[in-house]
């Protein structure tokens, strides 16, 4: 059993809780102390926790670590691939290096679980993954849900890659006419006894409701033609960056019980028409309509350690503090669909846990250790230098 000792624990879901000790017994949280020195004659491992801050582990609702892999070009690139536009049986497991450098990077930032998606080229990437992150690991130790969702594209991307190679889509309309088709050829394929069919079975999967529906969309009307689809199949939905999400929240506000929302990332320059109109208050907004909301870093498009960085500026930019930990924790869990494990510190829930100096929103806290079912995966050197 591992202690840590006189801490003061932020669990998200209820008040802090100052001078406590946390026990972590065989990947999961034991127990919770209140008061000064409790009795840790039983640990094998005792952890000083005094001054400092201890969080749940943080999480990342899309990133596309370790299948596009930073300081590569087409080496590490696999993504995207884009030799068609709808490639719904592609699974992004099969693309991630566990030994990309990006996991030792989330770590070192006090992440403990990520979604990986395909990217945004193609109308129809494939399946999702969420991963424990695991530096040295290989991925099926990582793995949390190896099918958790499929992705697909609206807006500039898939127009861009595929309309400048001659063929469909070209338009937005033609887009959405792509996304139909599938989920009808997807419904005549799940009530037919026709052979397995790897793209079908995958969008199928989405209409039976077994995986949710993982939209990229920045502008206002793609956001609303993703909402429109899926209110035509009633299918459940993740809307991923939502960056003009500001612009029609009256219109988001009725659906923020039905379909779930990450915004970001916006630690980002406005290097295509579809981020014109990128703004730090869409996050404080969203709070006021009372819309939850996961915050990403879409690593590497923002490296996956600026995910303390845009918690940080969306709360000097109106966000309340509180719900800017609850979106990288909590509220991100909730999105992911793993609530029951993580994101918040409960008896019984895996010990993925961020200890920290000092707290990581407001007092720009560092992380001192990260804990993985319950096991160190990172510890600031000692050495380290400190203002």
């Amino acid at each position: 059993m591992i202690a840590i000792q006189n801490v003061t624990i932020l669990p998200v879901t209820r008040p802090a809780v100052d001078f406590a000790t946390l026990f972590i017994k065989d990947g999961k949280i034991e127990r919770i102390v209140e008061g000064k020195e409790a009795d840790v004659s039983d640990c094998k491992k005792v952890i000083n926790g005094e001054g400092k801050i201890l969080t749940p582990g943080w999480i990342d609702t899309h990133t596309h670590l370790g299948i596009d892999e930073e300081g590569y070009g087409f080496e590490g690139a696999d993504f995207n691939e884009t030799t068609e536009a709808a490639t719904p049986h592609l699974r992004a497991i099969d693309g991630i290096n566990p030994f990309d450098r990006g996991f030792e990077d989330a770590v070192q930032a006090g992440i403990t679980s990520v979604q990986v998606l395909p990217g945004s080229a193609n109308v129809i990437g494939g399946l999702t993954t969420i991963l424990k992150v695991k530096p040295g690991s290989v991925v099926e130790e990582m793995v949390m849900k190896e099918e958790a969702g499929l992705k697909m594209a609206l807006g500039e991307n898939p127009k861009n890659y595929h309309g400048k190679q001659g063929r469909t889509p070209v338009t937005r309309m033609g887009i959405a006419a792509m996304i139909r088709e599938h989920f009808v050829e997807a419904e005549n394929y799940l009530t037919s006894s026709q052979a397995r069919d790897l793209r079908l079975e995958a969008v199928g999967k989405v209409l039976q409701g077994k995986l949710p529906l993982c939209v990229h969309a920045h502008r206002a009307d793609d956001i609303m033609t993703a909402i429109r689809i899926a209110n035509e199949f009633g299918i459940d939905m993740h809307i991923e960056h939502v960056t003009e999400g500001h612009r029609i929240l009256k219109h988001l506000e009725k659906y923020k019980n039905r379909y779930k929302f990450s915004v970001g990332p916006t630690l980002s320059s406005r290097k295509k028409v579809e981020l014109g109109n990128i703004s730090w208050e869409t996050y404080a907004a969203f709070d006021h309509h009372g819309i939850p909301f996961s915050i990403i870093t879409d690593h590497p498009v923002i490296p996956i350690g600026q995910l303390q960085t845009s918690a940080q500026l969306a709360a000097k930019a109106g966000l309340k503090t509180e719900t800017a930990l609850a979106s990288v924790t909590i509220r991100a869990a909730e999105v992911l669909g793993i609530r029951e494990r993580t994101g918040s510190i409960e008896l019984g829930k895996d010990a993925d846990l961020t200890l920290w100096d000092k707290h990581p929103i407001d007092k720009n806290g560092r992380v001192v250790m990260t804990f993985v079912d319950g096991e160190i995966v990172y510890e600031l050197p000692e050495d380290s230098f400190s203002l």
